[in-house]
C-alpha cells in the first residue's frame, strides 16, 4: 500500500458516498486508475464495505454502557462470543488479554432497558464469572478514522 492508496482509503473513509469520478478527481487520478485501485483495495481487504454512519440519539438509543465480563473457563469461549454475537444491543465486543476478558458496547433506550438486558440476558450469557458495568457520559472520540492513524 503506498501514499496514493492511503489517499483513497482517506477519502472514502471521510465520506464512503464518493463516486469514482468525484474520488478519482480528489486524489489525482484518471477514473479507470482510480476503480482498479478502489477494486484492488477491496479484493485485500482493507475496505470492508460501505454503509451511513447512524447516531444512536437519533434513533432512540440514548443510553450506553460499557460492559466488562470476566469468564469461569476457557472452555466456554465459543459458546459465549456466539451468545454475544446473538445480542442486538452489543454493538461492538472484543476479547481483551487479561482481566478482564471481554469489553462490550452496549446500546439501549434508556436505563430501564439497560437493566431489563443486564437481568434477563448478560448475567445469564454462558461461563458468566464477573460482570461490571460503567455508564458512558459522553462521547469524546467517535469512529475517528483509521487512515489518520497512519501518519
Amino acid at each position: 500500500m503506498n501514499a496514493l492508496d492511503r489517499k483513497i482509503l482517506a477519502a472514502l473513509e471521510l465520506d464512503g458516498r464518493l463516486s469514482l469520478t468525484d474520488l478519482a478527481a480528489q486524489v489525482g487520478l484518471s477514473l479507470s486508475s482510480c476503480h482498479r485501485r478502489v477494486r484492488t483495495l477491496e479484493e485485500a481487504g482493507a475496505i470492508r464495505g460501505y454503509r451511513a454512519e447512524l447516531a444512536p440519539a437519533a434513533l432512540g438509543l440514548e443510553f450506553a454502557a460499557i460492559v466488562f465480563v470476566t469468564l469461569n473457563s476457557s472452555k466456554v469461549v465459543r459458546d459465549f462470543e456466539k451468545a454475544v454475537a446473538e445480542l442486538d444491543n452489543v454493538i461492538q465486543a472484543q476479547r481483551l488479554f487479561g482481566d478482564p476478558d471481554y469489553l462490550l458496547q452496549i446500546v439501549v433506550k434508556d436505563l430501564p432497558a439497560f437493566q431489563k438486558l443486564y437481568d434477563e440476558k448478560l448475567t445469564a450469557l454462558p461461563g458468566m464469572q464477573r460482570m461490571t458495568s460503567t455508564l458512558v457520559m459522553k462521547d469524546v472520540v467517535v469512529n475517528r478514522p483509521l487512515t489518520s492513524a497512519l501518519g
